[in-house]
């Protein structure tokens, strides 16, 4: 497969300056004096992207992830370093980006598309299914300016996904969005990559980019901080993000609030194997040592059944004092994307501190729903704190792999609902009129 994208060792650097004088006087000076800084947005990074792939990039606010798409999109032109881009390109990158405000949405929508290549006859094909994707009625004849911003980008993204793009630029723009477009913003970009159209996608999100990336780049502070499968790519991001949240209370003494104490008892058996373990990390102060998922009669399970009860066993060590025990598990589903995460205080559990040595064993008993057959995960951690303030003491991703076997019936999407249905007949003459009910579901 070509490669539609590639980077070479991109930079890109902008000027700063102290006081708006300073800049006057840079332009203006004989000696060609220096009066600015420069600010590295982009440091040599270097990938390439195959055309159809979906390729995501993770970074906190001010890595660089924006401009790097704006880049691609030919809105920026690096410092230094080479790029390639081989599609016509669509980009989603900020709220009606490229409207005028004084025109209407339809006068903005024939300017935008023209810019993407689209011809006055093509547009005039498409209209209507613009219009009819953006959902915003009668504004459409409005001028942008009285646009509300999630209506602004309704409009964008439907010129942008109307214009037949081989390389669509999505940026945190659908995060505005009410729930229902984003959704069916989301189905569309699904869409479109199974029609091999090739993406970029920048969230924070991290189940969609699970959900949705083939590859990952992390950025950190303008340079490539790792590149390769999206799961590796996620997990040591969020990995980093709570080591820096972990040292961030412990510089501002961020102190958790005392409550009462749970005392555990001994009649749990304490687990010392772990399955397996893709990614761990943690200050180390106390360690996960074993964890299992069990039946009702306590024996490890092979594989997971629908609408079964199941513990999921997890026994910790503390290497040092830990004030609050936090213990918690994760089921993941075969995309990465987290289904349900509790932990002892979501249930209402507030555990004793945990002295050096002692051995702790906690057992979550789940009752699964009703889930599509595929591999389910078990992730588990201990920290130390509350659910709003805490430091990661051990994580250990997908620490327990099973399948979940298929039940009586088919589940169309991830999960069979329980529900009740009630079923009304009725005839022409009311003495006729029957009532059904029974049960069933909803996926």
């Amino acid at each position: 497969m070509s490669d539609i994208i590639t980077f070479r060792g991109v930079s890109k650097s902008y000027p700063v300056y102290d006081k708006p004088s300073h800049r006057l006087k840079e332009l203006v000076t004989f000696q060609r004096l220096r009066y600015h800084r420069d600010f590295w947005a982009l440091r040599d990074v270097s990938f390439d992207i195959k055309r159809g792939e979906t390729f995501c990039i993770l970074g906190e606010n001010g890595s660089g992830k924006s401009t790097l798409l704006q880049i691609v999109a030919g809105i920026l032109h690096p410092t230094a370093g080479e790029f390639e881009v081989r599609g016509r390109v669509a980009a989603l990158l900020e709220l009606g980006a490229g409207f005028n405000a004084e025109f209407t949405g339809r006068e903005n929508v024939y300017m935008n598309a023209a810019i993407l290549g689209l011809s006055t006859r093509e547009i005039d094909q498409r209209f209507a299914s613009i219009q009819e994707f953006a959902e915003i009625g009668d504004f459409i004849n409005q001028p942008v300016k009285t646009y509300s911003s999630g209506m602004a980008m309704r409009l964008g993204f439907s010129v942008a996904i109307h214009s037949d793009p081989e390389i669509l630029l999505v940026d945190e723009a659908l995060a505005v969005g009410d729930i229902y477009f984003r959704q069916r913003c989301m189905r569309k970009v699904h869409e479109m990559r199974h029609k091999g159209v090739t993406i970029l996608f920048v969230s924070h999100a991290t189940g969609d980019v699970k959900a949705l990336g083939d590859r990952a780049l992390w950025l950190d502070h303008g340079q490539a901080r790792e590149l390769g499968a999206v799961d590796e790519v996620v997990n040591h991001y969020l990995a980093a993000m709570t080591e820096k949240d972990n040292r961030y209370q412990h510089e501002h003494h961020v102190q958790s609030p005392d409550g009462e104490a749970f005392h555990a008892n001994a009649e749990l058996k304490s687990i010392w194997t772990i399955p397996n373990i893709d990614n761990r990390y943690g200050d180390g102060r106390a360690r996960i040592v074993g964890v299992a998922v069990l039946n009702d009669s306590g024996r490890p399970l092979s594989y997971l059944e629908p609408e079964s009860e199941i513990a999921v066993r997890v026994t910790v060590r503390a290497e040092q004092t830990v004030e609050h025990p936090l213990i918690g598990v994760t089921l993941r589903n075969h995309l990465g994307v987290d289904f349900s995460t509790t932990n002892t205080a979501r249930e209402g559990i507030t555990l004793a501190p945990a002295n050096p040595g002692e051995i702790l064993t906690v057992e979550f008993g789940l009752k699964l729903p009703e889930l599509y057959p595929g591999d389910f995960s078990f992730t588990v951690a201990i920290a130390d704190g509350t659910m709003e303030a805490y430091r990661m003491c051990d994580w250990i991703d997908n620490a327990v792999i099973l399948q979940m076997v298929g039940g009586k019936l088919p589940v169309y999407g991830y999960i069979h609902l329980p529900c009740e249905l009630r079923v009304s007949r009725e005839v022409s003459h009311p003495e006729m009129a029957t009532s059904e009910v029974g049960k069933s579901g909803t996926d």
